[in-house]
């Protein structure tokens, strides 16, 4: 297994990154941010769901000026994605952002990148950079022959790492993204190598939700497992909801997030006398309501919940959960701690399982 000693601890408004904290989930809203009201909303579904902090597009003046607006009606920290112009970095730093993502040396002179680290060394706004395998930099492109390599794409880290630290700045975060999965891991592992900073992770353009999640899955789980990351970000093409969910799940997965719930349900086969595939996903819809931030914040373990379709295997994996059910003909046993408490028609599974369960979280203090 690769090792690296502990990351530098970068503040972002107030939470901490990097050293032995926690691995901090992120997500970047998709919603034009002049529409500050909507942003407000999918925010704090974002929140709700268990997203640490958030990134806004910031590509014109009157995205900047939604920023102490949209800042107000939040709770987690603000980072702002600027592309080119340095003034957009100012203005962003001087309403307040938490965090900025910006590569130094595509913003311009040395007198517009000495002004945008300046004022975020004053107002100690750490900077990410953000390398991205889509627009890696030519000169370097063209050292590689034109192919994007995991050393380019480190390269191209170093690049602006050394623009900043000419000035004495190291609040820095660092993302090496591309949506090849064994070229991010490779990346990630040499910069890894080579710098304490911490390290944003992600595949970059996964896809859609079944296969974006499935990419993303696979690279950070693969990063997390070598100690590698201290923030990650599941980029998919849905809802910003959804990169939480499966952030989470890949933590959990890890031993690396010890709150939630985890859904065990079997895959079926000709033994199964009840619906179990629209049981399992009508339970998992109905937890991800439950399992809201409010609750999650109180609990210091993950709550298991079975789902199982017969009694072959049903019962022994519903003992070993909190709760669950194993399938009959068209009813099903209740196992609750271990212990069978009841049989439940088939129509009745899902709100018994509800009632059930809300009894045992109202008892977490």
């Amino acid at each position: 297994m690769f090792t690296r000693s502990n990351t530098k601890k970068i503040n972002v408004g107030n939470i901490t990154i990097g050293g032995d904290n926690s691995v901090k989930i992120q997500s970047m809203c998709n919603i034009p941010t002049y529409d500050y009201r909507k942003v407000i909303k999918q925010i704090l579904q974002l929140e709700e769901a268990g997203c640490d902090l958030v990134r806004i597009a910031v590509n014109d003046e009157a995205a900047v000026l939604n920023i102490d607006r949209i800042k107000d009606k939040i709770h987690i920290p603000l980072v702002a994605d600027i592309h080119y112009d340095y003034k957009l970095a100012l203005m962003a730093m001087y309403k307040g952002i938490d965090k900025i993502r910006i590569n130094p040396g595509n913003i311009g002179d040395e007198d517009k990148i000495k002004l945008v680290v300046s004022l975020a060394s004053n107002k100690n706004i750490p900077i990410r950079i953000g390398v991205n395998s889509g627009s890696l930099d030519k000169d370097i492109l063209r050292k590689h022959d034109y192919i994007v390599t995991p050393e380019g794409l480190f390269e191209s880290a170093k690049k602006h790492i050394e623009i900043l630290e000419k000035y004495d700045f190291h609040n820095i975060i660092v993302s090496i993204k591309s949506s090849d999965v064994l070229m991010a891991k490779k990346a990630y592992e040499i910069f890894a190598e080579n710098y304490d900073y911490p390290l944003h992770i992600g595949i970059t353009e996964a896809g859609t939700l079944k296969d974006g999640n499935i990419k993303s899955s696979l690279g950070l789980g693969l990063l997390l497992n070598e100690g590698i990351g201290d923030t990650m970000r599941v980029s998919l093409t849905a809802d910003p909801v959804e990169e939480i969910y499966t952030a989470k799940k890949i933590l959990q997965e890890l031993k690396m997030y010890n709150k939630g719930y985890e859904l065990i349900s079997c895959p079926t086969c000709g033994r199964t006398e009840i619906n179990i595939i629209k049981l399992a996903n009508i339970l998992n819809d109905e937890l991800t309501k439950i399992f809201t931030k409010d609750i999650t914040s109180k609990q210091n373990r993950i709550y298991k919940v079975a789902c199982m379709g017969c009694v072959v295997n049903g019962p022994g994996e519903a003992k070993e959960c909190d709760i669950g059910i194993a399938g009959g003909k068209k009813e099903a046993i209740l196992f609750k701690k271990g212990k069978i408490i009841k049989k439940i028609p088939e129509n009745e599974i899902i709100n018994i399982l509800k009632e059930e369960i809300l009894l045992d979280l109202s008892r977490i203090k």
